[in-house]
């Protein structure tokens, strides 16, 4: 027996995915910040659209000059139409929004109506699925922003059988990675099987899986979310003020704990 589900505020998230795809260059954490604000019903602030420029800006994101070859999916042309002005770095190494700038970008956008909490883990496949369950049963809409290594993940066009292997019997083989960076992605939902979980991931480029969206094993995006073979990584839940202390207590009890991480990218103090 298959099971599915989707968190609080999924389908609205997903609709607005599907419309802001693709990415803007290095803006992978604002991106996913737009998506959380869309999933609780936000979607403007000051008669201004509360896009993934928005939040850039509102987060300090600082994009690179120029992109290096293979820092994105297999196909993707980049896109480099920004809506508004953000600052420049030009070592693309260090580009992109750090965790908390998109912590800060979507409290403030959202005007106190969100909270966004940082767990920086340690991530083991028991607690990102105790802490899914615990997300999934909040009153509220929730989202979960997973800050990862994209090299610890199968590759996002896995096929049916091999996606019906891990749930019915454990099956861990899948394909390789698509690319290699460090990202943020929305988890959406998921599936469970008698012998796996699969988590469903809103992404940000539509080369991937379809259309932005794919599967993937508990134990590949743990180790993803954990990243502990390169600047450290993490999940911000956004939630209702209501719904954060639950939130807070159940993280507490599954070992996971609430600071912020360095996740490599340079911050607008640095660049002076």
């Amino acid at each position: 027996m298959l099971q599915a589900r989707l968190l609080r505020g999924a389908p609205e998230l997903l609709e607005f995915h599907a419309q802001e795809l693709p990415q803007r260059d290095d803006l992978c954490g604002a991106f996913c910040g737009a998506l959380a604000l869309r999933a609780a019903g936000i979607e403007e602030t000051a008669g201004e659209p509360l896009d993934q420029d928005a939040v850039a800006l509102a987060a300090g994101s600082v994009v690179s000059r120029g992109r290096e070859p293979g820092t994105l999916p297999h196909g993707e042309p980049g896109r480099r139409d920004y809506r508004l002005v953000l600052p420049e770095v030009a070592d693309p190494e260090v580009s992109g929004t750090t965790a908390a700038g998109v912590r800060s970008a979507i409290e403030r956008l959202s005007d106190g109506r969100l909270e966004a909490i940082p767990l920086a883990g340690p991530w083991t496949t028991a607690a990102l699925d105790g802490f899914f369950d615990l997300a999934a049963g909040l009153q509220g809409e929730v989202t979960l922003l997973a800050n990862l290594a994209t090299r610890h993940l199968w590759g996002s066009h896995a096929g049916v059988p091999a996606l019906l292997a891990h749930l019915l019997t454990g099956e861990r083989t899948g394909p390789a990675p698509d690319w290699d960076v460090g990202h943020f992605a929305c988890v959406v939902g998921c599936v469970t099987g008698p012998a796996g979980r699969l988590y469903i991931l809103a992404d940000t480029y539509p080369s991937l899986g379809d259309d932005g969206v794919h599967l993937q094993p508990a134990e590949r995006l743990a180790a993803a979310i954990d990243r502990r073979d390169m600047p450290a990584g993490g999940v911000i839940a956004v939630v209702r003020p209501a719904d954060a202390a639950a939130l807070r207590s159940g993280a507490a009890a599954l070992g996971l704990q609430e600071r912020m991480w360095d996740n490599g990218t340079v911050t607008l103090e640095a660049l002076g």
